[in-house]
């Protein structure tokens, strides 16, 4: 590596990636098109430091020891292609170029051949964990020329979080888009995992009437166990805190509209490309447009009716159902995420190490969670597992919760409760498990109003059928 590495883009995942990367040993020159976030970043520089700005892309390369490694932080997109046209004038062979962002992985593959066929390596990075994540350790998905990885390692090791047995949260992921492919499929995992926890505590505030001091004693336990998890622990803050204004719980004054950045609704258009199932994930997008229909919505409460959403049974029996629905739908939705990163691997070549990639977001991501080293184990226990729910230890975890799972759907099924991913996790498990679905007769259908053919099950061949 270089004596130093430049940062290009100093918002607060560059800036504080630049001070992690300082604080490991390394010199890094920072560059933004914003005057005042270069001055920003040079000012927190303390005694001793080794961090300097650049009022340039010109600046910052003169600036940068050779061979240049150039760690882009800026928006997806046109601001990417941007970047690296001002560099690439500046670049020498061996350099590198990384684009820590959330990019569309098909624009890396296009990017990577375009720098390589010009003698430049160019590394798509996915990066999770957040701005705290970011300054203390987060994890890292580098995919990119196998060399450039290798020059990559050290400071990319030092930098990335650590579990719990001291292995850093950073791996190798393939070649050309793999790294921002897999951080696409995390954060899609992470749209899947936030929706089921919402959905639970929807059915316990309005079907239990449960306030948000007793959820987050609750989602506190449950972190104690299987649910271990980053989000759960957030949720159990969140339900904690009070608005400073009106004294209420905070989280009853948020205005009920989930933002989205995109990258769960591109790994549900790309699983519907490369045919991969993900109904928990594509629920969980899916969701987040309902509920920005604010204003619809509203009208529509007021003239559609259905049944009260307060449940009249005994509370303990539901709030177990409810942890053991979570858990069994949370491990539905891993499984469709690692088995859309399986065909994936196959359709692009990447390589994919799903044991890997497993213990690399065990720490410092947004997903973190204990399940995570359960998918590691199992993934060794059967490198070519295709889909976890097929791991003995898995299919027992959930078999064990099928009872409670069945219940918490069908209680906000009868209650009016919408649990679209809870919902459409137990449905992907009963798919699965399904040796005959209906899908012979929506094949007949297509042949009989299109001729599209079909096979039968006594004997190869296609065939057509006169069926009207």
């Amino acid at each position: 590596m270089g004596d130093n590495i430049g940062i290009v883009g100093l918002g607060v995942m560059g800036m504080n990636l630049a001070l992690n990367i300082e604080g490991h040993g390394a010199a890094v020159v920072g560059y933004d098109l914003d005057t005042r976030r270069v001055d920003g970043f040079t000012a927190r520089a303390a005694t001793g430091s080794r961090i300097a700005g650049a009022e340039s892309p010109a600046d910052l390369m003169a600036k940068v020891g050779r061979p240049r490694r150039i760690l882009l932080m800026v928006p997806a997109g046109r601001p990417v292609d941007d970047a690296i046209s001002q560099l690439e004038p500046h670049l020498d062979t061996g350099d590198i170029l990384i684009d820590g962002g959330n990019s569309w992985f098909l624009d890396t593959e296009r990017r990577s051949k375009a720098l390589a066929a010009r003698g430049f390596n160019y590394v798509g990075a996915g990066v999770s964990g957040g701005e705290l994540g970011a300054l203390t350790g987060p994890s890292i998905m580098p995919g990119g020329q196998k060399e450039a990885w290798e020059a990559l390692a050290p400071i990319l090791t030092a930098i990335a979080a650590k579990a719990e047995d001291g292995e850093p949260c950073v791996a190798y992921m393939g070649p050309g888009g793999a790294g921002h492919y897999v951080k696409m499929v995390h954060n899609g995992i992470e749209y899947g995992d936030m929706q089921l926890i919402a959905e639970t505590y929807d059915l316990l505030h309005r079907g239990l009437g449960l306030e948000a001091a007793e959820l987050s004693a609750i989602f506190s336990a449950w972190n104690e166990g299987e649910l271990r998890s980053y989000l759960i622990e957030i949720t159990s803050r969140i339900l904690a805190k009070s608005d400073g204004e009106t004294g209420a719980p905070l989280v009853d004054v948020i205005l009920d509209e989930a933002e989205q950045k995109g990258t769960g609704k591109w790994m549900s258009q790309n699983a519907f490309d490369i045919g991969a199932p993900v109904p928990t994930i594509n629920a969980a997008v899916e969701s987040r447009i309902i509920s920005s229909l604010k204003h619809e919505r509203v009208l529509a409460s007021a003239v559609l009716r259905g049944p009260s959403p307060r449940y009249t049974g005994p509370k303990e029996p539901l709030i177990a159902a409810a942890r053991d629905g979570l858990y069994a739908s949370k491990i539905t939705s891993y499984a469709q995420g690692f088995g859309q990163m399986r065909i994936a691997s196959a359709e692009y070549g990447y390589g994919l190490q799903p044991g890997t990639i497993a213990r690399i977001w065990r720490a410092g991501c947004i997903i973190r969670a204990s399940l995570l080293d359960e998918i590691a184990s199992a993934c060794d226990r059967d490198p070519g597992l295709t889909n976890l729910l097929l791991d003995a230890a898995f299919r027992e975890t959930v078999d064990s919760r099928q009872e409670s799972w069945r219940f918490v759907v069908q209680t906000t099924v009868a209650l009016g409760i919408p649990a679209p991913a809870i919902s459409a996790s137990l449905a992907y498990y009963d798919a699965s498990r399904t040796g005959r679905l209906p899908a012979n007769l929506t094949q007949a259908q297509r042949d009989c109003f299109g001729a599209h053919t079909y096979r039968r099950v006594d004997r190869d061949g296609v065939f057509h059928t006169e069926w009207l």
